[in-house]
């Protein structure tokens, strides 16, 4: 069933296109710093459009999980949201917010914490956003009477991350635990409760797409839930290992973050196993693709990629080399981006007013397999500048201005294959926009 007012969804995905769009060209500026000469270079530093260019990401992907909320809530709860003019007033304020804080990058205008770099008062207008966006989600709830397990994953992981967006707005003199509580938002972020989000959304595409049994795969997400939190909170101490905090957390750190690689491969796992059996007959192939993708890719970027370098033996010698770039890439585009792109790629059709066969572009098949070829691509450019880089710097003990000479074949590299994925990007969103605006017409299809 497709409810009238989940076409509040619609703005919400288009506004993070467009923002995944404008991220992509922040990664192209911030690229040419390393390659050089750079004519912007007194007018954009590497530090404003590095953290433009990552605090975009943060935000389109939390855009995509909101829009993801208001569609999958209504259809789960089997009840319109309760409020769509307060929804409409969450996404204007949330975007304002957004600008305001990137013309404030340009001018200078940081509180200086790695990916925390909005300014104080715009930290506060995010929880009053949240607040806003969980009122309305369980209020929609609550009116309808109806919980599911699906639904219920999603709203205890947003939930999550705005509880755990309170340690960023405290501010600590001593850099330690500074860099202590900073972890505890950004890591228990992607590292722990976004994977709770990706499985609500990974389950609620499956049993749509797939037509599996819905308490089969709620089971399943109760397993990933547990290896989330078996593994994630704890894994947070991959991040203390040099900043001055007690030696234990170079064990706890070691062996809990190489679990966290536990609960992608069994998303990928219960992914491929439900898919096998459905024999991938929906005719929504888009949303397919993108799903499963992000099944695959996340389990190999986040979990194998990842695995690669958090133990203390080797993070010794990668921290802070393109190895950890590298990782960051594949990660956060296999497991949050591809399940917002599959996400929308799902929910178009409906909210547009067509059948799914209608929707199945080639422009949208160009789009997946350019951004798949492109980040793979980059993954290994940036595998190959970081291992350089490795031993170099680290091993051989080059400077660091000399080690940057010697890789510029593999920045080249990184170029051509962003190319690459950024024609990926630009097709999906004009594929997006050629689809048309959401339908008009009231009641449920």
């Amino acid at each position: 069933m497709t409810y009238q007012s989940q076409r509040v969804a619609y703005a919400y995905f288009l506004a993070a296109v467009l923002l995944f769009g404008l991220q992509i060209a922040f990664g192209f500026l911030s690229l040419a710093k390393y390659l050089g000469p750079d004519p912007l270079l007194n007018i954009m530093h590497f530090a404003t459009t590095k953290a433009i260019h990552t605090n975009l990401l943060l935000v389109w992907v939390l855009t995509g999980f909101m829009g993801a909320a208001y569609y999958m809530v209504p259809e789960e709860s089997r009840a319109e949201i309760f409020s769509v003019p307060l929804a409409y007033l969450q996404l204007a304020l949330w975007l304002v917010i957004g600008v305001v804080a990137i013309v404030g990058y340009l001018l200078g205008i940081t509180a200086g914490r790695k990916f925390l770099e909005m300014p104080q008062p715009l930290k506060y207008g995010v929880v009053v956003v949240m607040l806003i966006f969980l009122f309305n989600l369980l209020m929609t709830i609550k009116r309808a009477g109806r919980w599911t397990t699906t639904q219920g994953i999603m709203i205890g992981g947003l939930a999550s991350a705005a509880l755990l967006f309170i340690p960023g707005l405290i501010h600590f003199d001593n850099y330690t635990l500074d860099r202590f509580y900073r972890w505890w938002v950004v890591h228990l972020w992607v590292e722990g409760v976004w994977e709770l989000i990706l499985g609500a959304m990974l389950a609620f595409l499956l049993i749509r797409l797939s037509g599996a049994d819905r308490e089969v795969m709620e089971k399943w997400l109760y397993v990933i839930v547990g290896l989330t939190f078996l593994s994630g909170i704890l894994g947070t101490g991959h991040h203390y290992y040099w900043i001055g905090v007690p030696r234990y957390w170079l064990w706890i750190g070691g062996i809990f973050s190489a679990l966290e690689p536990l609960a992608f491969l069994a998303m990928a796992m219960y992914a491929y196993n439900i898919m096998r059996r459905s024999g991938l007959a929906h005719p929504n192939t888009l949303a397919l693709h993108w799903t499963i993708g992000s099944a695959i890719f996340s389990a190999i970027g986040a979990g194998i990629l990842g695995l690669a370098h958090t133990w203390p033996q080797v993070n010794r010698w990668t921290h802070g080399t393109h190895i950890t770039t590298m990782h960051g890439h594949m990660a956060f585009f296999g497991a949050y981006a591809m399940i917002n792109l599959a996400m929308i790629s799902y929910a178009l059709p409906a909210l547009t007013g067509v059948r799914d066969e209608e929707r199945q572009t080639q422009l949208g098949m160009w789009a997946f397999w350019l951004m798949i070829g492109g980040m793979f691509g980059m993954t290994m450019a940036l595998a190959a500048a970081g291992i350089t880089q490795t031993y170099l710097e680290r091993i051989m003990g080059f400077g660091y201005l000399e080690t940057q000479q010697k890789i510029q074949v593999h920045y080249l590299m990184w170029l051509g294959t962003g190319i690459l994925f950024a024609a990926g990007v630009t097709a999906y969103i004009w594929d997006f926009v050629k689809a048309g605006l959401p339908r008009l017409t009231a009641g449920k299809a």
